[in-house]
């Protein structure tokens, strides 16, 4: 199991998330956690496939997911570097698309249980005190 940035990696094949979108992800946190930085060299498709295990073919399928959402710039020869604004595209990305949903996902559910809105409230300030905290 690779260790990059301290971290155990590891991905889930019981997920119905595909293996590439999950490496665009590890590597989309790399950049939102500053371990990759604005204008540094990104892995290559060879060295996320020997790091991690996989196709080199599955790697390359989410460094392209990467270019295709400029995040990532390719230089001739060279490589793959990260764009200058990928983490504020990052950022703005999964605030509109992936908080969005957790929002709507955890409304549903609440409302599925009974829970007021009251509570609800009450309960994300709960969870945000704690966070603030470290006692989660």
């Amino acid at each position: 199991m690779p260790r990059l940035g301290g971290l155990t990696v590891i991905f889930h094949s019981n997920t119905t998330k595909p293996l590439y979108i999950q490496i665009a992800e590890w590597l989309e946190n790399e950049i939102l956690s500053g371990n990759i930085r604005p204008h540094e060299r990104i892995y290559s498709q060879y060295q996320l496939a020997e790091m991690f295990n996989i196709n080199p073919a599955t790697a390359a399928k989410g460094l392209s997911l990467l270019l295709e959402e400029n995040l990532v710039y390719k230089k001739r020869g060279l490589g793959m570097f990260v764009a200058e604004d990928a983490q504020a595209r990052i950022q703005a990305k999964r605030k509109e698309i992936t908080l969005r949903q957790l929002i709507y996902d955890v409304v549903g559910e609440a409302a599925n249980l009974g829970v007021s809105e009251e509570d609800l409230i009450a309960m994300i300030k709960q969870a945000i005190s704690e966070r603030k905290d470290g006692t989660s």
